[in-house]
């Protein structure tokens, strides 16, 4: 089992920026693509962003050039810079890991965080 659990949410102007962080615990060694997802009210969970163990990145069209994803593998750590937030951006978001070296999709990730809150005022 997987533990992981988000922190660095909150409330930030349009404009803004905000830093999230997910710290991984347990069986740390079979986890190989981690993630962001998020989810907006009455909407459904989308992906943010994802990294594999090797640093291969994908984003969102929608947060493309303004969100970065990284991992610090030593410290079982990752991140997601948010720059430029939008309203559009506000939402709930979720730390996620895969066993599979290449998770593409939501039913693809095997373990899930409990949510970090992010709103976005205009």
């Amino acid at each position: 089992q997987v533990q992981l659990v988000e922190s660095g949410g909150g409330l930030v102007q349009a404009g803004g920026s905000l830093r999230l962080s997910c710290a991984a615990s347990g069986n740390i060694f079979s986890i190989n693509t981690k993630g962001w997802y998020r989810q907006a009210p009455g909407k459904q969970r989308e992906l943010v962003a994802s990294i594999t163990s090797g640093g291969s990145t994908n984003y969102a069209d929608s947060v493309k050039g303004r969100f970065t994803i990284s991992r610090d593998n030593a410290k079982n750590m990752m991140y997601l810079q948010m720059n430029s937030l939008k309203s559009e951006d506000t939402a709930v978001y979720y730390c996620a890991a895969a066993e599979s070296p290449q998770a593409g999709v939501l039913w693809e990730y095997d373990y899930w965080g409990q949510g970090t809150q992010v709103t976005v005022s205009s």
